[in-house]
C-alpha cells in the first residue's frame, strides 16, 4: 500500500465519487474537502498511485481547460487525458474546453 497523507486521502476519496462521463474542477474538489487551494488538489492528484481507480483524469481547470495530467500540462499525457474523457462521453467546445451541463 502506498504511503499517502490524510490530505491526499481526502482528495482521492472525493475524486473517486466523480461519475464516468462527468468532471469536477480542482477548485470544486478543494471546496468539497474543506481546502482553499486548488493547486494543492492538483499536486495530490499528480501523485495519485491509485489511477485509474481514483479517476484523476476527471478533474479539470476552472475554465474548462484540461489542466494537468501526470504532472504534465501539454503533450501526449494531455492528449491521453482528453481521449479518456471523450471515451466517457465528455464533450469539448471548439476551444478545447469541457462543456458542462
Amino acid at each position: 500500500m502506498p504511503k499517502i497523507t490524510p490530505f491526499q486521502q481526502r482528495v482521492y476519496d472525493a475524486v473517486s465519487q466523480i461519475p464516468r462521463g462527468s468532471v469536477a474542477t480542482y477548485g470544486e474538489i478543494a471546496e468539497q474537502i474543506g481546502c482553499r487551494c486548488a493547486q494543492a488538489v492538483g499536486q495530490a492528484l499528480r501523485k495519485n498511485p491509485f489511477a485509474p481507480v481514483v479517476p484523476c483524469h476527471r478533474v479539470v481547470a476552472s475554465d474548462g481547460s484540461i489542466g494537468g495530467f501526470y504532472g504534465q500540462t501539454e503533450g501526449p499525457e494531455i492528449q491521453r487525458k482528453r481521449m479518456m474523457l471523450e471515451e466517457e462521453g465528455v464533450k469539448f467546445d471548439e476551444k478545447g474546453r469541457v462543456v458542462r451541463d
